[in-house]
């Protein structure tokens, strides 16, 4: 009789992803951390796109540890921003940095959407890039520079929480009912893969977890985090809406556009007290 520790582990059925798979994928796709993919095909991007959140946990927690210990060593709330604020542009090799400019640039230019998207995929970045990427960025280092002046706690948890938020956007915008802009790249590898329920519960859920986890900071601040979640959401919505309509559907660009402004609009509710 063969020992049960010597059988082979059980294989998903061809329409699901295991949970490895899953999390391979999220930190394959979304971070620069060693993660290597084992599936590139729906079931694992649905399931890699569920899991998005935890790779933004594992970034926020990295950006924040510099920061605090910045603050610890005597630095100014400004440099402690600074550096947060980059952290996770190394992670992610800067692509949502990139996903940002280039989805600026198509939503700028004047011309359909198959002109916007071979904009949107050239190297270079246009006027409407440039000046949107230095406005998110200056947001979120100064957004983020008001919260560590409140105390280095408020600071780590803000970064976290807007991380986290950032890559729910992304988990949102793969939901069913959005399509892909063109056939290739990340943006249809995922797009309407998750159904909408097990969406909804995720942002439900998400906003849920980052409320109790700003209870140690106080009522109002755990409040603060629970209305910060959904309202960044929202605003990654909006963009979602107005990408769909303007380029047919999402690609990768738009998935780092998602991220880069929900995560500046929860630093910004987050610095406003």
């Amino acid at each position: 009789m063969t020992d049960s520790f010597d059988a082979p582990p059980p294989t998903p059925p061809p329409d699901r992803a295991s949970l490895r798979d899953g999390v391979r994928f999220a930190f394959g796709t979304l971070t620069v951390l060693p993660a290597r993919i084992t599936r590139w095909d729906r079931p694992a991007a649905r399931t890699g796109m569920a899991c998005a959140p935890l790779a933004g946990l594992a970034v926020g927690l990295l950006a924040a540890l510099p920061g605090a210990a910045l603050l610890a060593l005597g630095g100014g709330p400004l440099l402690a921003a600074v550096v947060t604020v980059a952290v996770p542009a190394a992670l992610t090799r800067g692509l949502h940095l990139d996903g940002l400019a280039d989805t600026a640039d198509g939503l700028g230019s004047a011309k359909p959407a198959e002109d916007a998207l071979r904009i949107m995929k050239q190297s270079d970045i246009g006027p409407f890039g440039v000046v949107t990427l230095l406005i998110v960025l200056l947001v979120q280092v100064a957004a983020l520079a008001d919260v560590y002046a409140d105390s280095w706690s408020r600071g780590a948890l803000a970064a976290v929480t807007a991380a986290v938020t950032a890559r729910l956007a992304m988990t949102l915008a793969s939901r069913a009912g959005v399509p892909a802009a063109r056939p290739g790249g990340l943006g249809a590898a995922v797009a309407g893969v998750l159904p909408r329920g097990a969406a909804a519960a995720l942002a439900v859920g998400t906003t849920v977890l980052a409320g109790v986890c700003a209870l140690p900071l106080g009522l109002p601040a755990a409040l603060g985090h629970a209305l910060a979640v959904p309202a960044a959401l929202g605003a990654g919505e909006l963009l979602l809406r107005r990408c769909v309509r303007r380029f047919d559907g999402v690609t990768g660009d738009v998935f780092g556009a998602l991220a880069e402004v929900s995560a500046a609009t929860v630093l910004v509710l987050l610095s406003l007290g």
